[in-house]
């Protein structure tokens, strides 16, 4: 069985405050990413996965410290996945250090995609975040997601969109720019079990598929950066009003496929 760990930062173990997504707190956040992610490889590894391949989803892919990572693991760039997918080549997929989708109560560092400009993404009217999106993804592909970990905020609204998968909540959000994590050695310790216990849910558990075909509507956070998504897209976007764009779509290729 092969399985693809996408990461993320914001909801890695140990990471408490928005100054370590920068600034002198953001390598320790890419060394708690590593051990992170690690647990989670070889938790995959104990539960059966024959390859492991991982990839450094958070700001384009530029936060693995290389050698730090498990040797076992294969790390694959943000562009190089896709080709796998259609080739059939993923058994299952997991998410590491995910966060809530923009406007969760309580959900540390909660946005969707960007949080400067984007402000709510609905697909056939419910409103989603990049966990379902994610999962929609590469659920067009019969690929199912079987773990998440990140923020107590974020593994709620995995469980809402997946049902019953496994998650790891690490911490809890105080606000959005602050959190209470659990110590590390509890945290790590978590993650490998829930990837060795996910890979039990391979073929039990569904991809997730939305209804096509799929009407996707994002609002922005302001009108000029809407004006600017909808001069890009006129040939598939709908202007709904100052801030929002619509499309229909019949299938899901790319991940981009799923926005504007």
């Amino acid at each position: 069985m092969n399985v693809l760990i996408m990461t993320d930062l914001e909801g890695i173990s140990c990471v408490d405050s928005i100054e370590q997504m920068s600034g002198d707190g953001y390598k320790f956040a890419c060394e708690r990413l590593m051990l992170d992610l690690n647990a989670a490889v070889e938790g995959a590894i104990e539960g059966g996965a024959k390859n492991v391949y991982v990839v450094d989803g958070h700001a384009k892919g530029s936060n693995f410290i290389y050698e730090m990572l498990d040797k076992r693991a294969k790390a694959v760039k943000l562009d190089e996945y896709h080709p796998m997918l259609q080739n059939r080549e993923i058994d299952a997929y997991m998410k590491i250090g995910c966060h809530a989708m923009a406007g969760t109560l309580n959900g540390f560092l909660d946005h969707t995609m960007s949080s400067a400009t984007w402000y709510n993404l609905f697909i056939n009217g419910r409103k989603c975040g990049e966990i379902a999106l994610g999962a929609m993804y590469v659920g067009a592909y019969g690929v199912p997601m079987v773990m998440v970990s990140g923020d107590e905020a974020a593994c709620m609204e995995a469980r809402d969109f997946l049902g019953d998968i496994v998650t790891v909540p690490v911490k809890y959000g105080i606000g959005r720019n602050k959190a209470c994590c659990r110590p590390s050695d509890e945290a790590i310790s978590m993650i490998r079990e829930g990837a060795k216990n996910a890979m039990g849910l391979i073929g039990k558990t569904h991809p997730l598929k939305p209804v096509l075909p799929a009407e996707i509507i994002l609002e922005y956070c302001r009108s000029d950066y809407c004006d600017e998504a909808f001069k890009n897209n006129r040939q598939t976007a709908e202007r709904l009003d100052a801030r929002s764009l619509r499309k229909v779509i019949t299938r899901i290729e790319k991940y981009s496929d799923l926005f504007f």
